[in-house]
């Protein structure tokens, strides 16, 4: 029976390698930046990259959280909407893949991909087209879907729909599961942050923040962000980059530094620290401990290109955390 239960937008993420930036200018797209695109100009993105080395995996926030929790060894689940597509294929075989329950629901509307187009100096520009994964809804949710789960994990993307995800909240509370939000990004906060304060008060026992988000969210600064949004929940983690993690619950206060590490990539790395902080937690490890596990994953998956980890990383990360 699976054990932690995730909610997103289901996406194929789709990894280009370029060999020069003209290309971002002659597609229009700012290097470095994540850009909304229609199924024309994604379908015209790909035309453009066809004949440069490229790799697909299912993504998303909350499924590369998933399926860090689930390469960890727990059981786990993913809620999303997929298209009928080749797509939808690829994104359900991948969860099947790697041992992740799929509870996917279908739509006519193409699936949903993001195109990351990796630089020489290995900068990341998205285009992301959110097709299906966005269609989502209140009315797919039942509660059978949460049986058996003890933590429910969501992403700050899903927060656009106030219906869908105040259902999945109260099913998961009335369900006595743990319930994790990571808040995803610092724009998404902003335009919702009314709906965003009331959930957390309301139903969130674990808050993820990095320290754009927490300014967002509360208007301070790191350590005074950790203090006000432990008041609204049980448990506020504050990721503040270099200088590693804060957790704060009741009055208890930990600082867990960051392990040392080259940067190469930051895309993720939020992901994967959840994951770890999570799959500690569901094994009642003390909280400086799940922490540490979540800024070692993060730290490794720093020095790669890509949201996730090679197998080797998975086994330099894994005796890391074992020695914890």
């Amino acid at each position: 029976m699976a054990n932690i239960i995730g909610l997103g937008n289901a996406l194929v993420d789709i990894i280009v390698f370029i060999d020069k930036d003209e290309l971002l200018e002659q597609l229009e797209l700012p290097k470095g930046s994540m850009q909304l695109v229609d199924i024309a100009r994604s379908g015209r993105i790909r035309k453009a990259c066809e004949h440069l080395p490229q790799s697909f995996a299912s993504g998303g926030s909350a499924a590369n959280t998933i399926h860090a929790v689930a390469r960890l060894g727990a059981d786990a689940s993913f809620i999303g909407k997929i298209g009928k597509d080749d797509y939808g294929i690829i994104f359900r075989e991948d969860l099947e893949k790697h041992n992740i329950r799929p509870i996917l629901f279908y739509s006519e509307t193409h699936s949903g991909r993001a195109v990351a187009l990796i630089s020489p100096d290995k900068e990341r520009t998205f285009a992301t087209h959110l097709g299906a994964a966005v269609e989502l809804s209140s009315d797919d949710i039942k509660k059978e879907h949460f049986s058996g789960h003890s933590i429910f994990h969501i992403e700050g993307y899903t927060v656009q729909d106030h219906a869908l995800l105040e259902k999945t909240l109260m099913i998961a509370r009335d369900q006595g599961m743990t319930i994790s939000i990571d808040m995803a990004s610092y724009n998404v906060v902003e335009e919702n942050i009314e709906f965003l304060q009331y959930i957390v008060k309301e139903y969130v026992d674990i808050v993820f923040a990095n320290e754009e988000e927490a300014k967002s969210f509360t208007g301070k600064n790191p350590e005074e962000a950790l203090e006000e949004i432990a008041e609204m929940c049980r448990i506020a983690v504050v990721k503040v980059g270099k200088d590693g993690s804060m957790v704060k619950s009741g009055e208890n206060v930990h600082r867990i530094p960051a392990i040392p590490a080259e940067v190469v990539d930051t895309n993720g790395a939020g992901d994967i620290y959840a994951a770890g902080f999570l799959y500690g937690y569901s094994q009642n490890w003390p909280l400086h401990k799940c922490a540490a596990a979540g800024g070692i994953l993060a730290g490794k998956l720093i020095e790669i290109t890509g949201a996730r980890l090679s197998e080797e990383g998975w086994e330099k990360a894994l005796e890391m955390i074992n020695k914890l």
